[in-house]
């Protein structure tokens, strides 16, 4: 089951503690025992970060600044403790058309203060670009390799995306997340709503709903949506803190069943080809 929230619905330490989350199981404890012990973590989380052309200058820099500000935060330290071997394995990377993603910082593990502060200054220090075109397929599709690529081993695995605008490039972005969640692995969402709608720079209403309903999936998947530029660090933070004490928020709204779909999967395709033809 999918979840969206806005930021500020929900306590961070209520949901490490588990009064305002839902937990979510998982996987058998017991693929791990094979497992060198200095190679176990909790969890395996890849950070796929849209750096394409509509995002501004100033969205980049609060995006960086969020992510690297969480993995300090007293929370996100705090959420850490709550799981088995107290570790995470996290690889950070930007993306933008299919055939563009580059990482910017390799698989570390986070352990505590120390290795947390080390990430976070990694992350900040690297120079910020922009590119062409928003391929969440091509991101999902680049995530899935690093996972067996990796030496260490954790219970869940998990793809956490952000990005302002729809798939507009590459495979389908159902067709690679269906492959993701077919072999175990999680997807959550991070669509960044903080400035008006622009069809100019291939924006759509209600990104949140295309995220839930398209490119979010497995086991425990949520959405977080980022409705204002003062909203990036806060939304962050308790984004990779819900990841790492392995907790969903609770739902606001529960939507109502329906036949018919939210919003089309293609909606990104579709509006490139209305305005370049191809």
């Amino acid at each position: 089951m999918r979840r969206c929230i806005s930021v500020g619905i929900i306590l961070i330490a209520g949901a490490i503690a588990g009064g305002d989350g839902s937990s979510v199981a998982a996987p058998n404890a017991q693929s791990l025992q094979s497992v060198d012990e200095a190679k176990r973590v909790d969890v395996e989380l890849v950070l796929a970060v849209d750096v394409s052309y509509s995002m501004d200058m100033e969205e980049l820099a609060l995006q960086r600044e969020g992510y690297a500000g969480a993995l300090v935060s007293k929370e996100f330290l705090q959420a850490l403790k709550t799981g088995p071997t107290g570790k995470v394995a996290v690889t950070y990377f930007e993306w933008a058309a299919s055939s563009d993603q580059k990482i910017v910082i390799p698989w570390r593990v986070i352990d505590g203060p120390e290795s947390a502060d080390a990430v976070a200054a990694e992350i900040l220090k690297a120079p910020l670009r922009r590119a062409s075109r928003t391929s969440i397929s091509g991101a999902i599709n680049y995530a899935m390799p690093l996972f067996e690529a990796n030496e260490y081993r954790g219970l869940r695995r998990v793809i956490d995306i952000s990005g302002d605008g729809p798939n507009n490039n590459g495979e389908l972005v159902t067709i690679a997340r269906d492959a993701a969640v077919a072999k175990g692995v999680t997807i959550n969402g991070l669509p960044i709503m903080a400035k008006a709608v622009n069809y100019s720079t291939m924006d759509i209403e209600n990104l949140d709903v295309y995220y839930e309903d398209c490119v979010v999936g497995g086991a425990g998947s949520f959405v977080v949506a980022i409705k204002g530029k003062e909203k990036f660090k806060e939304a962050i933070r308790t984004k990779l803190v819900l990841e790492v004490a392995n907790r969903m928020p609770q739902p606001r709204v529960v939507p109502a069943a329906t036949s018919a779909p939210r919003t089309d999967c293609m909606i990104g395709e579709k509006m490139w080809q209305e305005r370049w033809g191809r």
